[in-house]
């Protein structure tokens, strides 16, 4: 019987050393693919780079052990604890992950999760049986032998729930910029060709979607939301008196603007019907606008005094129509560039976002911009890295190519969806380079929900998003395309 039993662990015994040693080869074959992998785990994503390399090296270690007369009967309690700790690692995947990624490779390609799971349990059965025969074999205390086997699997599973509860709270409120891409997040539906690529999204309604174009700014466009019908839009200003340089369109129902803040002048009309009228003429100057409602506005203009960008309310039912709010937008170098961005507004509760181009922050604001607070986006440039240069003019020039952190933005209701232009830890360079990154934040909680990927389109990358309940829309080049939300990222997002 003994004989018997000694053949057992042996086999038991040389199906851990094949499988450990041919999954520790596989990883570092392929080592970057492993740590992207690691990286896209919806539950170790923070600790990527530790556990690439702590998995092959145990498992160099287990097969050691195995190896070694002396120390077999340690390395099968260690490769029942690793089998242990895998298993609970696949069952907080598939209950308690906010998406289930893409299947791992190597020797368990073929594989599903649940096969996974299966796969693992038998591991740790086969192993605790072959435990139990090397302590008879040894004629070893079958009590310390229970001891010693809870004692280990408890300690695997219990170092993989806490790697999981550290690594959630480090991903959504400490992110050391390690993103979590939801696997093919976006469902291409719909697309259309557009007639140029000087498009840009103006605004939506329930059923619509209203394009501008910067070369013919008095023309809108209207899309279905399916993209299937298209209708054009001429607006016919009241006075055209102006030498206009950026006439820009917004849509706020039930109103349209037009806008341009060199001259400045802004128009206001009623959708669907062409004629617009001059609401507004040299009461500010700017160089972006946010619609409040039909007389009140938030802009970005140059401040005389300070010469940096500064963020100002224009109240045209207020005696005194324009107040700056100097103290909103922090000069870290020039006051210019080191504090260009982005302002965009949510019409739902009122609220107005300014995120920075080149440094990770951005400020939420309320519609009046006397209460605003800072959020951080996950990349790590908290200090712009420009280099600028003062002409004899005074007039201030970039003097270096610039290091851009964020690029546009979209808002729905609590979520950002922000165009990083940076690449995070264990990210594919490849994919990187082949597709937009759009990084989403829950800006009522301050949290980073997740990233996904937009594919470029003939080597052009996005110049546009537009967000509604369940779509995501982009320009890219001269198309547009309609994007669905799969599953796991709209029930996050719901």
């Amino acid at each position: 019987m003994i004989k018997t039993y000694s053949v057992i662990v042996k086999v038991i015994t040389y199906f851990f050393i094949l499988l450990f040693f041919y999954a520790a080869i596989s990883k570092i074959l392929d080592f970057e693919n492993f740590q992207v992998q690691i990286g896209q785990s919806p539950l170790l994503t923070a600790y990527a780079g530790a556990i690439s390399y702590g998995v092959i090296l145990i498992e160099f270690i287990i097969v050691a052990m195995l190896t070694i007369p002396l120390t077999r009967l340690s390395g099968l309690y260690a490769s029942t604890a690793l089998m242990s700790a895998f298993t609970i690692y696949i069952f907080l995947i598939l209950n308690y992950s906010e998406f289930v990624p893409c299947s791992c490779g190597g020797i368990l390609e073929k594989m599903n999760w649940t096969e996974h799971l299966i796969f693992n349990v038998t591991c740790v059965v086969i192993g605790i049986v072959a435990i139990y025969l090397e302590n008879i074999i040894r004629n070893l205390s079958r009590r310390k032998s229970i001891y010693f086997l809870i004692i280990s699997n408890l300690s695997g599973i219990a170092l993989v729930i806490i790697l999981f509860i550290s690594s959630e709270h480090i991903i959504k409120k400490e992110n050391n910029f390690t993103r979590r891409f939801f696997p093919n997040g976006l469902i291409e539906q719909e697309k259309r060709e557009l007639d140029s690529d000087f498009y840009y999204f103006a605004g939506q309604d329930l059923t619509n979607i209203f394009l501008g174009n910067i070369t013919r700014p008095l023309e809108a466009k209207i899309l279905s939301k399916n993209l299937s019908s298209s209708s054009d839009f001429k607006i016919q200003l009241d006075t055209y008196v102006y030498l206009y340089k950026n006439l820009r369109l917004q849509i706020k129902l039930p109103y349209y603007y037009l806008h341009d803040g060199s001259v400045p002048v802004i128009f206001r009309g009623i959708i669907g019907n062409p004629a617009a009228e001059n609401i507004s003429y040299k009461d500010a100057y700017f160089d972006q606008l946010a619609v409040l409602d039909s007389t009140r506005f938030v802009f970005r203009t140059i401040s005389g005094k300070t010469k940096a960008f500064t963020l100002g309310v224009l109240d045209l039912n207020d005696e005194k129509k324009v107040k700056l709010h100097p103290e909103i937008l922090k000069k870290q170098m020039d006051g210019i560039f080191d504090s260009d961005g982005l302002l965009i507004s949510e019409s739902d509760r009122q609220r107005l976002i300014y995120t920075y181009t080149y440094r990770n922050q951005l400020i939420l604001m309320n519609q009046n911009i006397n209460d605003h607070l800072i959020q951080n986006t996950i990349d790590t440039t908290s200090v712009a890295k420009i280099k600028t240069t003062t002409l004899s003019d005074g007039r201030k020039k970039m003097s270096a190519p610039s290091y851009r952190v964020n690029k546009l933005q979209a808002i729905y209701k609590k979520y950002l969806f922000n165009n990083s232009n940076l690449m995070g830890k264990n990210e594919s360079q490849k994919k990187w380079k082949s597709a937009s990154i759009i990084d989403i934040y829950n800006i009522e909680n301050h949290t980073y929900v997740g990233s996904v990927y937009i594919p470029d389109r003939n080597h052009k990358k996005v110049s546009g998003l537009i967000i509604t309940e369940d779509h995501l829309y982009a320009i890219i080049g001269t198309e547009i395309i309609s994007y669905g939300f799969r599953e796991s990222l709209l029930k996050t997002l719901k």
